[in-house]
C-alpha cells in the first residue's frame, strides 16, 4: 500500500509539471509545434465525447427551459385573452351607445316637429302583467312627470300609451296588443277609424284598421297618423301608426277594414319618449316620413253626373243646345 501511494505521488507530480510546462509553452508568442500538437491530440481525443454528451442532455436542457419559461407563457396568454375581452366589451359599448344616440336623434327630431314635450326614457324589459300580452317597462315614472294615458313614441312613430305610472317606473301598453285600440286617419283625407292590435307582433298582420265610413276607400301603401283629440288623452295627434298592407273587400259590409305594418319595429325597442306636453296645432301628416300622399277621393253618383253636364256644357260652348255649340 505505501509503495502505491508513492508511485500515485510521482504519476501525479509528473502530470502536474507537464501540465505546468505546456500552460508556460503555450502563452508564449508564437506557435509552438509541442503545444499545438498536444492541443489537437486532446480536441481529437475529447471532441466526440464532448459532442456526445451535449447530444444526450440537449432534450433535458430544452425541457428545463421549457418548464421554466411555462408559467411565464401562460401567465402571458391570460393577460392578452383578458384584454381583448376588454377590447371586445369596449367596441360593443360603443357601437350600442352609437346606435342609442342616432335613435335618440330621431326621437328628438319627430318631437320637434310635432311640437311635442317628451321625457326620453328606455324600454328596459317587456313583461307579461296587468293582462297584457306584450307589456313595456320604462325606467321613468311619476317623479320624471309622467302620468296614465300618455303617448309614447320613439323615433319611427307610435309606440303605445302609459297604462302605470310608479314612481321612477312605468308600464306602456304596445299599439299591437290585443288591448289596444287607437283613433286613426288616413294620411292627406278625413277619413277617420280605429287601429287595434291583434297580438302577433312578429306577424304578417300585427294591426287591423277599420274605416268608420262604408264609403270611405284606402288602398295599399296608404299610411295613417294618430287622431288625437284636445286634451291629448289618450293620445295626441299626427303620430306616425302604420302603412295600410291589405283592405278586405266584404260585399254589404258597413265598414272597410283592412291590415297595417306599425311604423314602430316593436322587437328592437330602447329609446323611446314619453309625451308629457301635446301640441298646440295638429302637425296633420307633416312628421310622416317623405312628402304626404293624398289619397284618392271617392266619386259619388252626384257627382259623376255633375261632372258629365260640365263636360257637355265645355263642348257647346256653355250652352246646353247642341246645335248651338256647332255653330
Amino acid at each position: 500500500m505505501r509503495r502505491d501511494s508513492s508511485r500515485s505521488r510521482l504519476v501525479v507530480g509528473l502530470l502536474v509539471a507537464a501540465a505546468l510546462a505546456l500552460i508556460v509553452l503555450d502563452s508564449r508568442e508564437g506557435a509552438d509545434p509541442v503545444t499545438a500538437a498536444a492541443r489537437g491530440a486532446g480536441e481529437l481525443a475529447f471532441g466526440p465525447v464532448s459532442a456526445g454528451v451535449s447530444a444526450a442532455t440537449a432534450p433535458v436542457h430544452d425541457a428545463y427551459a421549457a418548464l421554466a419559461a411555462a408559467p411565464a407563457a401562460r401567465d402571458r396568454i391570460a393577460e392578452l385573452e383578458e384584454r381583448n375581452r376588454e377590447l371586445r366589451t369596449e367596441l360593443a359599448a360603443r357601437d350600442r351607445d352609437a346606435r342609442r344616440a342616432e335613435k335618440l336623434d330621431d326621437l328628438l327630431q319627430l318631437s320637434g316637429m310635432g311640437g311635442y314635450e317628451i321625457v326620453p326614457a328606455q324600454a328596459v324589459t317587456r313583461v307579461t302583467a296587468r293582462g297584457f300580452s306584450d307589456a313595456v317597462t320604462l325606467d321613468v315614472g311619476r317623479e320624471d312627470g309622467v302620468r296614465e294615458d300618455m303617448t309614447v313614441i320613439n323615433g319611427d312613430g307610435l309606440v303605445g300609451r302609459v297604462t302605470h305610472a310608479g314612481r321612477h317606473t312605468s308600464t306602456v301598453l304596445p299599439a299591437v296588443d290585443r288591448a289596444s285600440a287607437v283613433g286613426a286617419r288616413l294620411e292627406g283625407s278625413q277619413e277617420i277609424g280605429v287601429a287595434e292590435g291583434t297580438g302577433a307582433v312578429g306577424g304578417a298582420k300585427p294591426m287591423s284598421f277599420e274605416l268608420m265610413s262604408a264609403d270611405a276607400r284606402m288602398k295599399p301603401g296608404q299610411r295613417i297618423v294618430t287622431l288625437g283629440s284636445h286634451d291629448n288623452a289618450p293620445f295626441v295627434p299626427g303620430v306616425p301608426v302604420g302603412t295600410i298592407t291589405s283592405v278586405n273587400e266584404t260585399p254589404g259590409s258597413l265598414t272597410r277594414t283592412g291590415h297595417a305594418r306599425p311604423a314602430v319595429d316593436f322587437g328592437s325597442l330602447d329609446v323611446v319618449g314619453v309625451i308629457v306636453a301635446g301640441p298646440q296645432d295638429d302637425p296633420r301628416d307633416s312628421l310622416l316620413p317623405g312628402p304626404p300622399r293624398e289619397a284618392p277621393e271617392p266619386e259619388k253618383a252626384g257627382d259623376e253626373a255633375d261632372s258629365q253636364d260640365s263636360e257637355s256644357a265645355s263642348d257647346t260652348g256653355g250652352s246646353g243646345d247642341p246645335q248651338e255649340g256647332r255653330r
